[in-house]
């Protein structure tokens, strides 16, 4: 994995410097020609935002980002969408499953190398950043930078067992719980930066528009202290998020909506499974449920939601994630609360959609009813299914609410081959 980065990170580098430029007027066994450049980059603010401004790339845009391929890993295991052509042989591994599910598979290989590349990358201006004179600045090139390293450990932890405890040769491995809560370390690091200097009103104008640094990284903690089992924290995390706002990936005429770019656009990738969005049993969506429309067309056949437009922007999180998460914790915590999780659950069932940032809203009437926790917690599932389509997070939902392993063609994933090659350590591949 080393080898990958570092053979690819100058040429980042100097890409991303090219960028911010036009916006604002493996161990080498060698010495690296370029060293003088990468090292006046990670030591000067503009390059350094050039760096941070390329992670967001990498994570969000086109066939190989993270964000696309994460939602396609999710989708076929979880039968959210359903495959429109064979020929594509990851995807048709993916919506097979089982062992056909292997190291060679691309999207899997392009969610762990580049997540990988963002912790690396993310690294160097975190770490460089706490170096500049003005701490306000640096405030947010550590903060915004620390929302994709969180992002990129909280993705693998939720599509693998283990994670590479860091970069580098042969490295270990940690946990996929130790995983997220290195990923929430990530996190308060940054929340205790921006407290501490907050972040100078001349950082935003040079990244792009769209995501809300603090509600983002306190939405994001609410996410992975829910995943760890941590419920005091992701409630308290989740009460720190302003509903209101938005956060967003923004796309224009140059970098598309990826969603639009490979799936809405074309009959050759991917649409809904169904206009239940796969769902089954006492899943399925009721039938006035006002977020179906919202996400599909017509009978279920074609996308639409957050990827009808080239340019349509995607939330780095749902305001009704943050409701969920707080109705499951109230079920889920050591002395369960009913009465405020089905308070919860019922503001994201009634929600109107004008009355939602982004237009997401079911419009049904309220869950009625002096319900346990054994019988919120699968109406929490259904609504999270719903809520959430195409977040990429079902596969872990799946496991936490312990719907059988035969609703699903994958668990966990194999570790592709391009760490399996290269790191002795790598673990054994999951059964299933």
């Amino acid at each position: 994995m080393k080898n990958y980065i570092e053979k690819s990170y100058v040429l980042a580098i100097m890409v991303s410097v090219l960028l911010i430029l036009t916006v604002s007027s493996c161990k080498k066994e060698y010495k690296d020609p370029n060293g003088a450049l990468s090292e006046d980059v990670l030591n000067s603010s503009r390059g350094l935002t050039g760096v941070a401004v390329g992670l967001q790339r990498i994570y969000s845009a086109g066939r190989t980002g993270v964000y696309f391929n994460s939602i396609s890993a999710t989708g076929f295991v979880t039968n959210e969408i359903r495959l429109l052509n064979s020929g594509n042989i990851p995807e048709l591994q993916l919506t097979t499953g089982g062992n056909s599910v292997d190291g060679t598979n691309t999207i899997l290989g392009n969610l762990w190398s580049y997540s990988n590349k963002i912790i690396f990358d993310a690294d160097n201006v975190i770490n460089n950043a706490a170096n500049l004179p003005d701490k306000g600045y640096a405030a947010g090139l550590i903060a915004y930078s620390s929302i994709f390293k969180a992002m990129a450990l909280g993705n693998m932890s939720q599509y693998w067992e283990k994670i590479p405890a860091g970069i580098g040769q042969n490295v270990g491995f940690i946990t996929r719980a130790e995983g997220f809560t290195k990923a929430i370390a990530v996190i308060d690091n940054a929340l205790a930066v921006i407290t501490a200097s907050p972040i100078s009103t001349g950082f935003n104008p040079n990244i792009p528009a769209g995501i809300d640094i603090a509600n983002t990284l306190y939405a994001l903690k609410a996410r992975y202290a829910l995943f760890v089992g941590n419920y005091a924290l992701a409630l308290t995390a989740a009460n720190n998020v302003d509903l209101s706002k938005k956060s967003t990936f923004n796309f224009d005429v140059q970098t598309l909506n990826p969603i639009f770019e490979i799936a809405t656009s074309t009959n050759n990738v991917f649409q809904p499974t169904n206009a239940d969005l796969g769902l089954t049993g006492t899943y399925i969506p009721d039938a006035n449920d006002q977020r179906i429309p919202f996400y599909t067309t017509g009978t279920g056949a074609t996308l639409k939601g957050f990827g009808a437009a080239a340019n349509a922007s995607i939330p780095v999180y749902l305001p009704g994630e943050i409701t969920l998460i707080k109705a499951e914790v109230y079920a889920r915590q050591t002395v369960p609360d009913p009465v405020n999780a089905l308070i919860e659950l019922n503001k994201v069932v009634t929600k109107q959609p004008a009355a939602d940032p982004f237009g997401v809203g079911a419009g049904l009437p309220p869950v009625v009813g002096a319900l346990t926790p054994a019988q919120i917690l699968p109406l929490i599932y259904k609504h999270r299914s719903i809520e959430l389509y195409l977040s990429g997070l079902k596969l872990e939902d799946m496991r936490r609410f312990g719907l059988p392993n035969g609703d699903r063609k994958r668990n966990f994933f194999p570790y592709p081959f391009t760490e399996r090659d290269n790191n002795v350590n790598t673990p054994a591949d999951p059964a299933f």
